[in-house]
C-alpha cells in the first residue's frame, strides 16, 4: 500500500473539491474511503497547516510517553515510601 505525504493528500483533496471524490479516486487509484477519511482528518487545511498538525501530533505523543513514565515512577516511589523499614 502506498503511503501519501500531507502535500499529496492536500492536493488530492483540492482536486476532489473541484471535480468529485469518485473521479479523483479513479484517476489516482486511491479508494474513495481514503479520500473521505482524509477529508475528515485534514478538512480545509493548507499544506503548511498539515505539516504543523503532524509536528504537533508527534510532540503530543512524546509528551504522553513522558507523562506515562512519570506516573510509573511516582507509583514506584509511593510503594517504596509506604513500606516500613
Amino acid at each position: 500500500m502506498k503511503r501519501y505525504t500531507e502535500e499529496q493528500i492536500i492536493r488530492l483533496l483540492k482536486e476532489a473539491e473541484a471535480t468529485s471524490i469518485s473521479e479523483t479516486s479513479r484517476k489516482h487509484g486511491v479508494s474513495e474511503w481514503s479520500l473521505y477519511r482524509w477529508r475528515k482528518m485534514y478538512g480545509d487545511m493548507d499544506i503548511p497547516d498539515a505539516k504543523r498538525l503532524k509536528v504537533l501530533e508527534k510532540e503530543n505523543a512524546r509528551l504522553k510517553r513522558i507523562v506515562a513514565q512519570q506516573a510509573v515512577d511516582i507509583d514506584a516511589l509511593k510503594e517504596v515510601l509506604s513500606k516500613k523499614w
